[in-house]
């Protein structure tokens, strides 16, 4: 079996919390797109975690877990990220820890020329979280990238690699921006610092993986963001810079050779964005606070305060087709027990047009929201752990969300906890 963990929205769903809990019944769990600016939260017995590079199967023991070629790495803050979870009693080797040879190192540069780029733009900036990123995928798209695979190869040869990209990288660093240039001294000392470290958990992923399939394991890939993210399907240009949609995910992983056998989709009862780009849904004022609050919605990997709105549902119908969802996790369902009336954004105007589809350029830019509103609950469901604890209204919403997605709803999440969940009949 191969499963997709994938964002239906704007990212920030849940992921995190729905890999640890799906993936006791898989043996292998990779990470297949994006970097260290994901944030993506667990809860178990052991405590509350942010992965931000490490597959959220790290916290079972009996997961292999994979970062794939499609992902791109910070290895200071991969270092980092296992140290911290080691102390926590987490064990990391070799035997669950798999590294692409094939997957690119985000460098120091790459992150200084994001937060340049970041300042020149200004008031008119992406958004970026500021780790390099974008930089670093188009370095790897214009063949300037460094792979985790050439840490094991001969190191004069990768000084050689080393030289010319720093060469190249300070027309732009010091002709462009007018800083200081980039220095090659400290670029290799980091390289060696945290290369020596990270190359050890590094090999043919892909291999692995076929052998894996072969044997009958079940993997599971977990995607980054969601599907508006997605740098060609989304709110193009405050995307990310890589594939988020579920059938990357073979490719990303490294085993462009095997198809998936399903696609899950993560999508919130109602919506939150973090960064810039069009939201349309999005509520203001004491509303938006008092929801905001509820959901605790602050970006696990920022900190910055999402954006929040109603559920949106021409950008969740858009969002399932993109990730060819088989089924929904719906997250948060037990944040809107607060609301009497419950806000759905049901459609888009633009210059008096009514929009019943996702749209993209000026018409996604300048479309305002339609609302309807559903009714509410009013009563804490957190312990509700089958469909009949639920109150009929709380069954009433999950329907219509399911109807007018157009996708079955499997589980439903009621906490934050790894049990507050719900399987649906």
């Amino acid at each position: 079996m191969l499963t997709a963990i994938t964002g239906i929205n704007w990212g920030d769903e849940g992921k995190g919390r729905m890999v640890d809990l799906l993936s006791e019944d898989y043996d292998i769990v990779v990470r297949y797109q994006g970097g260290n600016n994901a944030g993506h939260t667990v809860v178990n017995e052991r405590g509350k975690f942010i992965l931000n590079l490490l597959p959220s199967g790290i916290l079972r023991s009996n997961v292999v877990n994979i970062i794939g070629n499609g992902v791109v790495i910070d290895i200071k803050h991969l270092v980092n990220e296992m140290n911290k979870l080691i102390e926590a009693g987490i064990e990391i080797t070799p035997d669950n820890l798999k590294i692409s040879d094939r997957a690119v190192i985000v460098m120091p540069y790459h992150v200084e020329q994001d937060c340049l780029e970041e300042e020149r733009l200004a008031d008119a900036k992406f958004g970026s979280t500021k780790r390099g990123i974008a930089p670093v995928y188009g370095d790897k798209y214009l063949k300037k990238g460094i792979r985790m695979g050439e840490l094991l190869d001969n190191e004069e040869d990768l000084k050689n690699r080393l030289k010319g990209i720093i060469e190249w990288k300070n027309l732009m660093i010091e002709k462009g921006y007018g800083k200081e240039p980039i220095s090659f001294d400290a670029m290799w000392s980091y390289l060696k610092e945290y290369g020596d470290i990270s190359k050890k958990f590094v090999c043919d992923t892909g291999v692995y993986l076929n052998n894996a399939h072969k044997d009958g394991k079940k993997i599971m890939f977990e995607a980054q963001l969601g599907a508006l993210r997605d740098i060609d399907f989304g709110i193009y240009p405050f995307t990310s810079s890589s594939s988020t949609i579920a059938p990357y995910a073979p490719i990303g992983a490294g085993v462009p050779n095997l198809k998936l056998t399903n696609s899950i989709g993560i999508m919130k009862a109602y919506s939150t964005c973090v960064g810039e780009g069009p939201f349309t849904a999005e509520m203001f004022g004491e509303e938006a606070e008092e929801l905001r609050k509820a959901g605790n919605e602050y970006g696990a990997a920022t900190g910055r305060p999402r954006r929040v709105g109603g559920f949106d549902i021409l950008a969740s119908r858009y969002g399932v087709r993109a990730q060819g969802a088989d089924e929904i996790a719906l997250t948060k369902l037990d944040v809107l027990s607060y609301m009497e009336k419950i806000p759905v954004c049901v459609g888009y105007t633009f210059n008096g047009e009514r929009l019943e589809e996702f749209p993209i350029g000026e018409k996604l830019f300048k479309a305002k929201p339609v609302y309807e509103y559903r009714k509410g609950w009013m009563k804490d469901i957190s312990n509700c752990r089958k469909i009949e604890d639920l109150p009929q209204e709380a069954i009433d919403y999950i329907k219509y969300i399911e109807d007018v997605v157009d996708c079955k709803i499997k589980y439903v999440s009621v906490g934050p906890e790894r049990e507050q969940y719900i399987v649906m009949p």
